[in-house]
């Protein structure tokens, strides 16, 4: 089963103030003999012109990726969910951890293909690790060369936001921001980054399979450090929907322990 993902950007939407401020009008006692003198005269009514907000600026083509990825730089690690699904069904469902200083990660995934199992996933010191039902001794981990991956490297990819981040550079054709939205409690602003199919994979050192169309459009929802929160994408009549979260909270990922590498 292979899948893309995609990724997004964000700053908050500030709210306006305004301040007004009015004179009062002064007027003589009532009842008062003021003889000759001249009635006293209203005081001016005096408004304050409203403080303008400067316009909310949103992230570009031009800023869009250095500000994701000066954002990501930032993180040694965050935790990713994601769901896919195919004509309103889910098909698959994987959550896991992933850390930059190391590079590794440790991956869950159940579905369809999976039977009632559960696949598990561990990059570390750049080996891979893999436990499939099914396909693996129960309970234990074979390795794989990292050229030999097939489709299982097309899912690992799939759930690894930075390999999508940097096809952007060279594959962005258009960027949009759509609105601001409220999500799990965060104000995110949602873009719609639309990319050149060919050249996204080319980025990411792949060929196009047959029927992909030309453009594929990710939707990325951003927070005010520009730190991605959630993607989604559909292409082909499958729908991937990702949350990044818990970023730079303390990781462990270990290789499994001798005992359980298939022999």
């Amino acid at each position: 089963m292979k899948f893309r993902a995609a990724v997004a950007t964000v700053a908050t939407l500030p709210l306006a103030l305004g301040l007004a401020a009015c004179g009062n009008n002064d007027k003589p006692e009532a009842g008062r003999d003021w003889g000759q003198m001249p009635a006293a005269t209203p005081a001016a009514t005096t408004t304050a012109e409203p403080l303008k907000q400067a316009p909310v600026v949103h992230l570009n083509r031009t800023t869009f990726v250095p500000a994701m990825t000066t954002a990501l730089s930032k993180q040694k690690s965050w935790k990713i969910v994601g769901t896919m699904t195919a004509d309103g069904t889910t098909v698959m469902s994987m959550k896991g951890v992933q850390t930059s200083k190391p590079a590794a990660m440790s991956m869950e995934m159940t579905g369809a293909a999976f039977g009632t199992g559960t696949a598990k996933i561990l990059l570390v010191k750049g080996v891979l690790y893999v436990s499939i039902p099914g396909t693996t001794p129960a309970g234990k981990f074979v390795t794989v060369d990292s050229k030999q991956t097939g489709q299982l490297g097309e899912l690992l990819d799939g759930g690894d936001p930075t390999k999508i981040y940097k096809s952007f550079d060279s594959s962005m054709a258009s960027l949009k921001f759509v609105r601001t939205e409220t999500i799990g409690g965060q104000k995110l602003d949602r873009y719609d980054v639309t990319v050149n199919t060919a050249k996204a994979l080319a980025a990411q050192g792949k060929k196009v399979p047959a029927g992909v169309p030309k453009t594929l459009t990710y939707s990325l929802w951003m927070d005010k450090a520009h730190l991605v929160r959630r993607m989604s994408f559909a292409l082909m009549g499958v729908s991937m929907v990702m949350t990044m979260s818990e970023y730079n909270k303390p990781v462990s990922i270990t290789a499994p322990p001798a005992s359980k590498l298939a022999r």
